[in-house]
């Protein structure tokens, strides 16, 4: 996960998957009324994982976010 205030010049503040036997792809990002961001991936091709951060703490040294 990259921030940026411009679009042109990105910070990373958060790996979702950290390991290489940890295989993710297609994902969708949507940000609700509350502010939340919601990622939906696929996850070792056979699960899916729904990940919601908190942007506020983005940056902050937030952790691994907490997976529904």
């Amino acid at each position: 996960m990259a921030l940026s205030a411009d679009g042109n010049h990105w910070t990373r503040v958060l790996t979702l998957e950290d390991s290489a036997k940890d295989e993710c792809s297609y994902p969708a990002a949507i940000q609700t009324r509350d502010g939340l961001v919601h990622i939906g991936y696929t996850w070792k091709p056979t699960r899916i994982k729904h990940v919601v951060l908190d942007p506020a703490r983005l940056g902050r040294g937030a952790s691994t976010p907490a997976a529904r």
